[in-house]
């Protein structure tokens, strides 16, 4: 079965020859037609637009966009903010740079249909320090649209103000969660708060209620004001509507970013057809689908994913649907949509020691299971790879993850320790005979933990 072709809304005029990011280009192209028609409607009627698009966030927990709207505390007579994730530090996704890069009023009319719907003054973007050209991409775009009176004071002659402000991070992906985002916008170290009290719709920015929205989800909200949440709700599939962004990067032949219908296209359509399959020789042997926090898939595995008539469906990796869903039932996520490709050549304990080298060095501190755990876990894959492996590491890191998970205070637990768990439990064999097949040579000095 052929690859479906790609439906990009979001990426519409992403690398479109001519296409530049500046305010002419995306007017001459229809930008902010939309807002124009928006703020003309009542926001009550914008939000159920979106509920009822069934839209789900893409920044990487996938909860419904309207729904958290709603649950925004509109009785407390303090100001409403919104906050948009443009922090993107799940390793393996770059579609939010894109956006920013080459169609930034895209984002800015999504923030401000956002805002007026739920009556927002004020909204800032988040973006990671390592940005620099987004941010000042953006810095111009916002300008831009201020002098143009689609931001900033009484806008368009509705006597609805709101401004919008860029706010660069240090570079730290503890600030991708969203509590842990909010105290570092506030100035402070990046911890994340405790939930409950402090869900941002109710005690967010400045203890106020706060929404908090990833880039790709902001632009979607553009188009399905544009065509209606009903209508919109017709792409993709039930419950995973609308479009998703994948980014595939690795031992593929055409890695890249690709729009398609959210569950609409498998694994293997994306990797073999859409990505034209793995490097001449090799074979394909795991793949990560919704950025480096998410569970691995073992080539060669299959699954069985009960059906809505209680039956069950055996789908291998390839079959699997690329949707929110299907892989929540296969064991791992959708994700950010980060999809990291590994073939034969790789050597599963060495790029979990990869991953555990960055998740000890990102790790906030402030719980200690994730601290002292990511840590041991970096040390343990550190010590294998320099070749003082022992028989029975595999048990070991399995041991210290299971002991992260469900134990702090944000998700950075999970994150760090479901690559661990899965890659120990899905190449068990590689643990196990690493230390025979990597034996300690001269060179490898480093202290044996």
């Amino acid at each position: 079965m052929p690859a479906p072709q790609q439906r990009r809304i979001i990426f519409a005029h992403i690398d479109e020859p001519g296409y530049t990011n500046d305010l002419a280009c995306y007017l001459k192209h229809g930008g902010y037609e939309v807002l124009k028609r928006a703020v003309t409607r009542p926001p009550a009627e914008l939000i159920d637009e979106v509920k009822k698009s069934g839209l789900r966030g893409r920044g990487g927990a996938g909860f419904p966009c309207g729904v958290k709207w709603t649950l925004v505390d509109r009785k407390s007579g303090k100001p409403i903010y919104l906050v948009v994730n443009a922090d993107e530090s799940e390793p393996g996704t770059f579609k939010d740079r894109y956006i920013i890069h080459q169609d930034p009023h895209q984002l800015i009319e999504g923030i401000m249909i956002t805002c007026f719907a739920n009556n927002v003054k004020q909204a800032y973007i988040y973006i990671r320090g390592e940005m620099p050209i987004g941010a000042r991409i953006l810095e111009k775009a916002i300008q831009e649209a201020r002098d143009a009176n689609l931001c900033g004071k009484n806008i368009l002659g509705t006597g609805y103000s709101c401004d919008i402000f860029v706010h660069r991070g240090a570079g730290a992906y503890i600030c991708g969660e969203e509590t842990g985002l909010i105290e570092s916008l506030e100035g402070k170290r990046p911890y994340p708060r405790i939930k409950p009290p402090y869900f941002p719709a109710v005690l967010g920015l400045y203890q106020c209620p706060t929404i908090v929205n990833n880039v790709e989800t902001l632009c979607h909200v553009k188009h399905i004001v544009d065509m209606g949440g009903d209508n919109y709700a017709k792409i993709g599939t039930p419950n995973n509507t609308g479009t998703r962004i994948f980014c595939v990067s690795g031992h593929v032949q055409r890695p890249g970013y690709y729009e398609f219908e959210t569950g609409k296209i498998t694994m293997g359509q994306l990797l073999n057809e859409v990505c034209g399959g793995p490097l001449p020789g090799r074979k394909f042997k795991a793949v990560i689908p919704g950025g480096s926090s998410a569970k691995v898939l073992r080539f060669g595995e299959k699954f069985k994913l009960k059906q809505k008539d209680g039956s069950f469906l055996e789908l291998a990796v390839e079959d699997l649907p690329m949707d929110f869903d299907t892989l929540a039932a296969a064991g791992t996520m959708g994700g950010s949509g980060g999809v990291i490709v590994m073939d034969d050549s790789v050597n599963m304990v060495e790029a979990l020691g990869n991953l555990n080298a960055f998740y000890a060095h990102e790790s906030c501190g402030q719980c200690t299971p994730c601290r002292e755990g990511s840590l041991w876990m970096k040390k343990i894959t550190a010590r294998m790879v320099e070749g003082h492996g022992r028989a029975n590491d595999g048990e070991l890191l399995k041991n210290v993850a299971d002991q992260i998970a469900g134990r702090t205070i944000c998700a950075m637990g999970e994150a760090c320790s479901w690559p661990t768990q899965s890659f120990v439990q899905k190449f068990s064999d590689e643990f196990k005979a690493y230390p025979e097949t990597r034996q300690a040579k001269p060179a490898d000095a480093l202290p044996i933990v």
